[in-house]
């Protein structure tokens, strides 16, 4: 089928935001979610990551949302009490989703609130206290602000949990389970992940009611990878990564790029070493306090610095369009953290290029994810920064090296004062006097002396 979203029976106003912000056709998964939960059927989605999973489960949360401008809002019962949840692993894909959410909601009055940790209780309070319609939150600030009982979930009618897989790896479910059991009157569940392994199943039939399981056609395998991306893997010494990184940073056509690491101290170093080769660099780990993600990534979002050196943790669920480059520093653990990163990139149906460098203890890991996920890759190449294939293979420039050099501004020396500003003119050393000539001095005594007797 080949629909558009004013061929479904959704409402005026979600149709128009929708296309205002460029939506005009459902992608695979929402075409084929939404006609399930738009009959308030519970649903379980599966399909790779940058399909389009928040709107298969956004639309319908917003097309069943009273809104305080629609007509049965002044009969409403529970007005300002949330009447969905969405909960997310992390805290950069709360802020996402909700904006997301936001976008196609706003046209109906529909409040949109975003709790999650690493920020002040208060405003998020304050928030919650004015009325809220949907709430995006983490598992752990949900439930601080539902055992201080500033967050009501008794009136919650619709669930979804989003990228449930990480939630699950991260040790989030107790919580996940303590809100299922928070939410008494829920009528409609819908849960979303790029992978389906066994808790998730287990957590679906304890908590949700028939759910349709769904599958994209595409997706032939659970930990299947994005296709249009051109995979390169390299076998790289560890003092010669950052190197190798610099100058495919430098490849024709590069554009925002995202560089993975498995720690905190690397990812910091690594954007700390391009920062000072002349890249604009970002980072963004657990270590780092909430501010200063969500300017590093606001930042890269708005190009301000083309490359983001994340942990997977703190990386995931960012949605960014236009990455074209990926570049795994360091070797993923496992190969659904390959899949998820190698996701950032060729999202929405682009292109684009993932580099994976491999250190000589870790070929037996990348060995084990080739073959999980069936990739084909021949063994990894013996890579050097100075290596031909190096540049022929990523479309390096002949002269690129591992620095970017920038022309030094020529400093001119001005003094400031409150009122004007004026330039500080150098003078010439004065020439030393001539000697001048000795003249004998005469020594006069004015003082007269008595004599003693």
């Amino acid at each position: 089928m080949s629909l558009t979203f004013a061929e479904l029976p959704l409402r005026k106003e979600t149709i128009e935001a929708l296309n205002a912000h460029g939506f005009i056709a459902p992608f695979a998964i929402q075409e084929m979610v939404l006609p399930i939960a738009l009959a308030d059927g519970d649903v379980i989605g599966q399909a790779k990551t940058g399909t389009g999973k928040t709107l298969a489960f956004g639309i319908p949360l917003v097309e069943r949302i009273v809104a305080p401008n629609d007509p049965e809002w002044i009969e409403f019962a529970h007005q300002g009490l949330p009447q969905a949840l969405i909960v997310v692993p992390t805290r950069e894909l709360c802020v996402q989703v909700a904006k997301d959410v936001q976008e196609i909601a706003q046209t109906r009055g529909i409040r949109v609130a975003a709790v999650y940790g690493g920020r002040a209780f208060e405003p998020q309070i304050e928030q919650l206290h004015a009325g809220v319609e949907i709430v995006v939150g983490t598992p752990g600030r949900l439930l601080d602000l539902y055992r201080q009982g500033q967050l009501k979930l008794n009136k919650v009618a619709r669930l979804v949990l989003d990228e449930a897989d990480e939630m699950l790896d991260l040790g989030f479910l107790p919580d996940v389970e303590k809100i299922f059991t928070s939410t008494p009157i829920r009528q409609q569940t819908m849960l979303f992940s790029a992978t389906m392994p066994g808790d998730i199943i287990a957590l679906a039939r304890r908590f949700m009611s028939q759910p349709v399981h769904i599958r994209t056609q595409e997706n032939n395998d659970e930990s299947a990878v994005v296709s249009r991306v051109q995979q390169h893997v390299l076998r790289a010494h560890a003092l010669d990564k950052i190197e190798m990184l610099a100058r495919i940073l430098q490849a024709d056509g590069r554009g925002p790029t995202m560089v993975f690491c498995r720690t905190k101290r690397t990812c910091q170093k690594t954007a700390d070493d391009l920062l000072e080769r002349g890249f604009n660099a970002a980072a963004i780990h657990g270590d780092l306090g909430q501010s200063a993600r969500e300017k590093a990534l606001s930042d890269f979002k708005a190009g301000k610095s083309d490359v983001l050196v994340a942990t997977d943790v703190a990386a995931r669920g960012i949605d960014i369009d236009g990455i074209t480059h990926v570049i795994n520093y360091q070797c993923p653990e496992d190969d659904k953290t390959y899949v998820h990163r190698i996701g950032r990139t060729a999202r929405a149906g682009a292109h684009g290029i993932g580099v994976t460098f491999v250190d000589w203890d870790d070929m037996s890991r990348w060995s084990l994810i080739n073959q999980s996920l069936k990739l084909g890759l021949a063994e990894p190449l013996e890579t050097y920064s100075s290596s031909d294939h190096l540049y022929s293979a990523l479309n390096i420039p002949a002269g690129a090296n591992g620095r970017i050099t920038k022309a030094k501004p020529i400093k001119t020396v001005e003094r400031s004062t409150p009122t004007r500003t004026r330039s500080v003119t150098k003078h010439a050393p004065k020439l030393a006097s001539p000697p001048r000539e000795k003249s004998e001095r005469v020594r006069t005594r004015n003082k007269k002396f008595k004599s003693e007797v």
